[in-house]
């Protein structure tokens, strides 16, 4: 639910009844995790999901009872423990199963949401008719971007699309602005070696990626990366360019070390060729390293072809949607 702080925070302050259904369970395997929810209005107004689709409508259908009736209403969408089919709906696509709690949201959610509105960590703590329920959202991984130029912007609207709190940095003025960057987090106007050395609480959770196209902004700002205990260093450039500026981080004091943790040329491959093309290929090898994915097609890989929230414990049934 506090994935959702952004849109939930101003039905509040309009005092709009809005009622929440949240994933409490996995059982098998499920398009999303525990703690993901559903919001609705009384008027059927739709914010977020707790599945691929497949069991939308009777989550929105739990929500609204909740806010037709008051209380707290609990369901099962997917397989049943004991093999019987209800008639109220399909289950979940991929055969699994989850349990979820509708209950409608009130002021004391409040100061939690306003956490997550504000990219702040936050936990919310539950009692909802004695059984607790605990959603933590962690603030968003930072994507800190170096040079304003086009493919910068394309990166940026990317980057924050996927959930990444951009920064965007450039020494020259006239290119960092809220027009060209409207999705960004934080904007700086500054020599990007000189921000770097001063960036707050660099994390494994953080990625750099320098797209100054000038190896006198590029040698400074990349050396200074390398040497931060970020997650991820990228560089765009040509493979000439890559080998050149290889030599001058070694000239300019860089070890073999530091320059292995650099990913350039930057993106994987797939092929494109326009800034957003490029943007989309840097999202994709940023991800994939920060997850330890080898970025190969799912239909090659063994096992489940989506990447679905597992637990095989839960036994094989039919089909079904079990209320409580």
């Amino acid at each position: 639910m506090l994935e959702l702080a952004a849109d939930l925070v101003p039905l509040l302050d309009a005092g709009v009844p809005v009622a929440a259904v949240t994933v409490t369970r996995v059982a098998r395997s499920a398009p999303r995790g525990v703690g993901a929810s559903l919001a609705v209005t009384r008027d059927a107004r739709v914010l977020g999901s707790i599945s691929g689709g497949c069991v939308e409508s009777d989550a929105v259908m739990l929500g609204l009872d909740v806010l037709r009736t008051g209380g707290i209403r609990r369901a099962r969408f997917g397989f049943t423990d004991d093999g019987a089919v209800t008639p109220i709906a399909a289950g979940l696509a991929c055969g699994g199963a989850v349990d979820v709690v509708a209950y409608r949201l009130d002021e004391t959610m409040r100061p939690a949401l306003e956490d997550v509105r504000a990219g702040r960590e936050a936990t919310l703590r539950l009692d909802l008719d004695g059984v607790p329920l605990e959603l933590h959202h962690a603030a968003p991984p930072r994507l800190v971007i170096l040079g304003a130029g086009e493919h910068a912007a394309a990166l940026c609207r990317l980057g924050a699309a996927a959930g990444f709190a951009v920064t965007v940095c450039d020494g020259w003025a006239l290119l960092v602005t809220r027009e060209r960057f409207p999705d960004a987090t934080e904007l700086v106007v500054a020599a990007p070696h000189e921000y770097l050395a001063g960036l707050p609480s660099p994390d494994a959770r953080t990625a750099v990626c320098v797209l100054t196209h000038d190896e006198r902004l590029d040698v400074p700002a990349l050396r200074t990366a390398l040497r931060l205990p970020v997650g991820f260093v990228g560089a765009m450039g040509a493979r000439a360019t890559v080998a050149r500026r290889a030599a001058l981080l070694r000239g300019a004091g860089v070890t073999d070390a530091e320059l292995s943790r650099l990913h350039s040329p930057l993106g994987l491959d797939l092929g494109g060729s326009t800034p957003e093309e490029t943007a989309l290929s840097v999202i994709a090898e940023i991800v994939a390293s920060r997850n330890a994915a080898g970025a190969r097609p799912l239909r090659e890989l063994p096992g489940t072809r989506l990447h679905l929230i597992a637990d095989d414990t839960a036994p094989e049934s039919s089909c079904a949607v079990r209320s409580a």
